[in-house]
């Protein structure tokens, strides 16, 4: 068996009594942290359910997957994932092939940053396809479809989820600043154009803001953050994000 159980946004206090409850009668227990940026402490949450957690790297979900599903073919297998577990597409490739192989499976849903950030005021059926904004060492070949996607997306008056990039192996993280110098740069939007940048959201920490580009390119912002280029506005989506202006 498998269980793909979320962390949510925050720590290991966003951890529900159901994943507690799964994790205590689980034969092995797994975390992975390189789809997304987890606040929280693994001792802290090695005590709350009472076992120790071993960390996984991307390989070890990718490819070589088929260790794990082997594994959950004969035990039971719990895997800790930030946010929630199927906003990525690695656990949806698990999930496939668990069903392909009639490998019983659980998903045990939590907060995500997509439904996260109406938070802002912005609408959920208003998003069109989301973007990662690539590290600096990973731009080539990855401008053309972000331009694409943002300036479709504003065609049709979509708001944009722009992700920012990090490879957590070798500790480099896509400040906000960078993302939002890397849509200007590039055309994608203008220096006065209002986007909003949510970070730390599902903490006591978040901060929202809505402002000119050119103005929160020289702000700080802490990490986990999204830049969320706008759409066309409903008038309470302006009157809530009004209220996020600096």
């Amino acid at each position: 068996m498998l269980v793909l159980a979320g962390l949510g946004l925050s720590d290991e206090n966003s951890i529900t009594l159901e994943e507690i409850k799964e994790a205590k009668t689980s034969d092995y227990i797994f975390a992975e942290f390189y789809t997304n940026i987890w606040k929280g402490s693994i001792e802290r949450l090695e005590n709350i359910i009472g076992s120790k957690i071993e960390i996984l790297k991307r390989k070890d979900l990718e490819e070589e997957s088929e260790k794990i599903l082997e594994l959950a073919s004969r035990k039971k297998v719990l895997i800790f994932v930030p946010g929630d577990p199927l906003v990525a597409t690695t656990h949806s490739s698990l999930l496939l092939e668990c069903l392909k192989r009639k490998i019983e499976v659980k998903i045990i849903h939590n907060s995500s940053i997509i439904s996260a950030v109406c938070e802002s005021g912005l609408h959920s059926y208003k998003f069109g396809p989301s973007v990662t904004i690539p590290l600096k060492d990973r731009v080539k070949g990855n401008i053309e479809s972000v331009i694409n996607v943002i300036k479709d997306n504003k065609s049709r008056g979509l708001h944009t989820l722009c992700f920012l990039d990090f490879d957590l192996e070798n500790r480099k993280f896509l400040e906000v600043n960078d993302a939002i110098n890397f849509l200007i740069e590039n055309g994608i939007i203008d220096r006065e154009e209002k986007i909003v940048v949510a970070s730390c959201i599902g903490s006591n920490n978040k901060k929202i803001v809505w402002k000119e580009a050119f103005y929160l390119k020289d702000f700080k912002f802490d990490l986990p953050a999204i830049i969320v280029v706008p759409g066309k506005l409903h008038f309470t989506e302006k009157e809530i994000l009004e209220l996020w202006s600096l």
